[in-house]
């Protein structure tokens, strides 16, 4: 690479290899398309003089990072375990050591005598004192020792807790490796699956369901395999060709039957099989209709004749915001139509239904109102069903989530409960009493007091009147009459709400006088589904106009000012981010993009990249209409970077990402440095790592104290020593 003599002086100048793309008549000069091959030299060259170059550039911060890392470390419980729960005769756990990277997955069995809801005692925080019993089921140090990347793709046990499933993925591409260990031994046996996708699903001890991708990553297939057989063997039972479905296998909580789901961004589809039928045939509840999304879990009902099998059925058929309806599940007969079904959980255009869960006495409902995550319980009583009662907390910004006993009979559910200033709680929840049993809370080791700290909610009014939630989180003792430096955060894509949470990496740039600021934009999910269609398709321009909205109120209301303000977005969040750098740049002193989905239009033009297909119905189909092409292309980031001065830039992305390729981020920064007439551009790319970044809590901790650091200088005006 040559200098480049302006003013990013020695920066990396990508070579220009200028490729024409035409479609509907419209025709775009890339320059740096080349980019896209991975395997060739010239582009890891490049990749690799970025890398020094941000190395160098950052020089500077190194002080800092490691303050940050140090920190981020000091306060983290490094040795702990997470709190056990039940499945069959054993309680499940995981325990971080000191100095290790991954968790060891372990289990005990019930005691005889003991109750059987209530979990094992916990060890004193820092303790490596096992629980009594304890059997290790899995130790990721030792399946990770000799990878530079490392994750866990499943992590299956059979009912009797005999078998495991579990698959590993050493590259950071997503395809996994699964393998079955006989706990009872420690051994594994010889069943080896290659080239699987996320999740295993047991039917009993002798069958295991599981999903594979088609060229696109698209998970398109469901596989039946008997244990003990080699792969060639497995049968293949459903397939998915409309290239916008993905499919999912599951288990239902009462056993009875296993579902397929196939669903695109805007329909959905549910096969059911009885579990005891595992080499059966699925049957089709409801087939798909175009813009109807529905799910479907298993209830028992008691009658006078014993429990009746009733299906459960959360749909948008009859209400934007969804419906929770109920309908009798018999084995051959497809469900009524939706519309007819009766509906137990309504919605309004305040109310959002999230999800149902089913349990042999009650239902757990997941809703959103008023911007926040709620949940509550449905009992079932005599030959139906009672009232919705809520779970209710008292913070005015927090997540809760319903989760796990994995058993069917359960009288106490899981929650788990945090905020930007709670750290992690969890919590059984007794349903017939609506008694709460805190199990535990993060530890946040030092001097922290959550007191210190103060979270709450302002409303920018945006350009076009609509009203936009804004979550503020800063220390108590902050200044808040004069402009502070702030972090302004944004997503909006995919109906996904950035809900409340506690960080403990985050304490390192509260403490430096920073805030730490969501603006909750359209095309996410905080206000049900209208928030969500506001900001996609024709619609997505709002996303970046909400977030520029955001900020402008910010700084009118003299909470930040210009040279005060970060902006942060990842993924699909990282696409706000350059449009966001392309409108109104000026707003900020810099501006984050991590695996930035930068260059859309390129993508969805390619139906045989990972995703593509599946995500017209997000973004638009601009392969086949031009008006959709013309509407990307008038926000596309990469194709409107400007001769204009921008805010300095930071682009993460990682080598092997099948979600946001690399290739993205990397053609933005070369284009931002040919074409812009001031701001430094920063381009670091993970050589061996996925969509999630690097692996391992340690490699994390560094790379986000990178960013921080970075994040931090850039709000501040920071100094190395």
């Amino acid at each position: 690479m040559v200098a480049m003599p302006n003013f990013e002086e020695n920066a990396p100048v990508a070579p220009v290899h200028p490729t024409v793309r035409e479609r509907h008549g419209r025709r775009f000069v890339d320059d740096y398309e080349w980019l896209r091959d991975k395997e060739s030299e010239e582009t890891l060259d490049y990749l690799r003089a970025e890398n020094a170059y941000t190395d160098a550039q950052t020089a500077g911060l190194r002080d800092l990072r490691e303050e940050i890392f140090t920190e981020i470390k000091s306060r983290t419980q490094e040795t702990d375990m997470s709190v056990p729960e039940r499945a069959g005769g054993y309680w499940y756990y995981a325990r971080t050591i000191e100095g290790k990277s991954y968790p060891v997955a372990c289990r005990r069995a019930l005691v005889d005598g003991a109750d059987p809801w209530v979990p094992p005692k916990l060890p004193e925080p820092g303790s490596d004192e096992p629980v009594e019993g304890e059997e290790i089921v899995l130790d990721l140090n030792a399946l990770a020792e000799g990878n530079e990347f490392f994750s866990t793709g499943a992590m299956a046990v059979t009912l009797s807790g005999r078998y495991l499933a579990y698959s590993v993925d050493t590259s950071g591409d997503e395809r996994f490796e699964l393998f079955v260990k006989d706990l009872q031994t420690g051994k594994l046996l010889d069943d080896h699956l290659t080239g699987v996708f996320y999740g295993a699903t047991w039917a009993g001890e002798s069958h295991i369901f599981y999903l594979t991708v088609d060229d696109a990553w698209r998970p398109d297939t469901v596989w039946r395999h008997r244990v003990g057989t080699p792969q060639s063997e497995d049968v293949k039972v459903f397939h998915e060709p409309d290239g916008k479905f993905n499919v999912d296998i599951g288990l239902v909580r009462s056993e009875k039957f296993l579902l397929i789901q196939a669903a695109s961004k805007i329909t959905s589809e549910v096969w059911a099989l009885p579990a005891a039928e595992p080499e059966g045939e699925f049957e089709c509840l409801w087939g798909r209709e175009e813009g109807v999304e529905y799910d479907v879990d298993h209830a028992v009902v008691p009658g006078n004749t014993g429990g009746e099998d009733r299906w459960i059925v959360t749909h948008n058929k009859t209400a934007e915001n969804f419906v929770v309806a109920d309908a009798p599940a018999v084995t051959g007969t497809q469900l009524p139509p939706l519309e007819d079904l009766e509906v137990l959980i309504g919605s309004d255009e305040d109310t959002r239904v999230e999800g149902v869960d089913c349990y042999r006495d009650f239902l757990t409902v997941g809703f959103r109102r008023g911007g926040i995550g709620r949940g509550g319980v449905l009992p079932i009583v005599g030959g139906g069903y009672g009232e919705l009662g809520e779970i209710e907390f008292d913070e005015e910004l927090y997540t809760l989530g319903i989760a796990g006993n994995a058993e069917w009979d359960a009288p106490v559910i899981r929650l788990f409960y945090g905020s930007f200033t709670t750290p992690a709680e969890v919590y059984d929840y007794e349903v017939a009493t609506g008694k709460r049993r805190l199990l535990k809370r993060r530890a946040v080791l030092g001097d922290f007091d959550r007191e210190d700290y103060v979270a709450y909610r302002l409303w920018t009014t945006a350009r076009d009147g609509e009203e936009i939630p804004v979550s503020v989180l800063h220390r108590r003792d902050l200044d808040t009459s004069t402009p502070q430096p702030a972090v302004l955060y944004g997503y909006g894509s995919y109906e996904a709400p950035t809900d409340p949470g506690f960080s403990i990496a985050r304490l390192s740039q509260l403490d430096r006088g920073m805030m730490f600021i969501v603006a909750h934009v359209r095309g996410g999910g905080e206000l049900g589904r209208r928030w969500y269609t506001g900001g996609k398709l024709r619609n997505k321009k709002n996303t970046f106009y909400d977030f520029i909205d955001v900020a402008d109120d910010l700084i009118d209301r003299g909470i930040t000012a210009p040279d005060r303000l970060v902006a942060e977005g990842g993924s699909a969040g990282g696409m706000l981010m350059g449009a966001v750098a392309n409108l109104a740049g000026d707003r900020f002193a810099g501006i984050e993009a991590v695996v930035p989905f930068v260059d859309p239009l390129t993508s969805m033009l390619m139906p045989e990249l990972p995703l593509t297909i599946t995500e017209w119905d997000e973004w638009g189909d601009p392969y086949h209409d031009a008006g959709d092409y013309d509407y990307m292309a008038s926000y596309a980031p990469y194709e409107n970077v400007e001769a204009k001065d921008y805010p300095d830039i930071l682009a993460v992305t990682s080598l092997n990402d099948t979600r946001v390729l690399y290739v993205e981020p990397a053609k933005w920064i070369a284009r931002l440095r040919a074409t812009a007439t001031g701001g430094r551009f920063l381009l670091k790319t993970e050589m061996s790592a996925g969509h999630g970044g690097v692996s391992g809590r340690y490699e994390r901790w560094k790379q986000t104290a990178f960013e921080f650091a970075w994040q931090i200088a850039k709000a501040t005006a920071y100094r190395s020593r």
